[in-house]
């Protein structure tokens, strides 16, 4: 979301019109799911993906029609099977498209980007908001928790249904509603600065996940290594609260060089009950560590919970591919969370 909207600022800045096209439904097996984004600009140069082949090439259509009309709209498109084996997929699906025509001309958008650029930026939780009751011209506000976003969005009457943080599509008194929440996923701490800890940072940044690596000798946590990173952070592994604080929204990475420190990092990251807690080494390895957190208190359950070995199982041998396997299972699990692991019914 970053970049797109920092593009549409850069857009906007030099005078020209763009159209932002979101899927905000889906149903079937599509390649992509609700939230997903593509930027078509006035040159016809693209940003972002909605799903490829004859998905994209429609949109742009769409897109440039719609850039003449000086128009919103929305439209589902239905894939074949031929459709769809074009980019890879077993059957055909639905997802239904707003196309938001944004002009250079629109006051008040810039502000909203450099708000919205803002709080990406400091990591601030809320929600963008579009209301679409009227397809042709939209409706878009910023709603941060910094900001009191309940009481406001309650000023309005508006309320966003789910007890989750999840991307929704809705009807509420004969308006039409679509909101994204801000922050979706955590940060990935990383702790261990190691061959795999290298060859993993860059891919998931290249992925949209923020990454921060700690390890206890500088010369394995530092922007130098890790150019990728959030950032980096040296110190004490057996006391890490001293400079990080893990939240639940969080992913945890722990891949010391050592059983000890993995007992360490990974007792106390258990205690802060992030959303993901991976482990990497041996069977030998995580039964001698379980046991020590067993005789600490944790339940078999809250071990259980942690994925040990960290990664998903894809016979991994080297830093890469093992990089490869732990990126995966955490793109997995941010998609659960997102809710789009299963599929929604097409709203339009």
């Amino acid at each position: 979301m970053k970049d797109l909207f920092q593009e549409i600022k850069k857009s906007l800045s030099e005078g020209e019109e763009a159209v932002l096209a979101t899927i905000i439904s889906s149903s079937g097996s599509t390649p992509r799911r609700m939230g997903a984004k593509m930027l078509i600009k006035q040159d016809g140069r693209i940003r972002g993906s909605i799903g490829g082949g004859a998905v994209e090439y429609q949109s742009m259509k769409k897109a440039m029609e719609l850039m003449k009309k000086k128009v919103s709209g929305i439209k589902e498109f239905s894939l074949t099977r031929s459709q769809a084996a074009d980019i890879g997929m077993v059957c055909g699906g639905n997802i239904c498209v707003y196309f938001q025509y944004i002009s250079p001309k629109n006051n008040t958008f810039p502000s909203l980007c450099n708000s919205l650029l803002e709080a990406l930026e400091k990591r601030e939780k809320g929600w963008l908001l579009w209301d679409l009751t009227e397809e042709e011209t939209w409706q878009m506000e910023l709603f941060l928790e910094s900001g009191m976003a309940d009481e406001e969005l309650q000023k309005k009457g508006i309320k966003i249904p789910g007890a989750g943080r999840q991307i929704v599509l809705w009807e509420q008194n004969q308006r039409r509603y679509f909101a994204e929440p801000l922050v979706m996923d955590g940060r990935v701490y990383i702790f261990g600065g190691g061959h795999v800890a290298q060859e993993l940072v860059p891919l998931l940044a290249h992925v949209g996940f923020s990454c921060i690596v700690m390890d206890d000798r500088e010369e394995f946590a530092n922007p130098r290594v890790f150019p990728k990173a959030d950032g980096t952070v040296v110190g004490d592994l057996e006391h890490i609260e001293d400079v990080i604080h893990i939240n639940r929204e969080d992913y945890v990475c722990i891949m010391t060089r050592g059983h000890q420190y993995d007992y360490y990092v990974q007792k106390q990251a258990m205690a802060a009950h992030p959303c993901y807690i991976g482990v990497m080494g041996s069977k030998n390895k995580i039964r001698v560590v379980s046991g020590k957190l067993i005789e600490d208190g944790f339940s078999k359950e809250e071990l259980d919970a942690c994925h040990m070995p960290i990664g998903t199982e894809i016979l991994a041998q080297t830093p890469a591919e093992i990089a490869v396997s732990i990126a995966g299972e955490l793109i997995f699990v941010r998609a659960e969370r997102l809710g789009l692991t299963q599929a929604g019914k097409s709203a339009c």
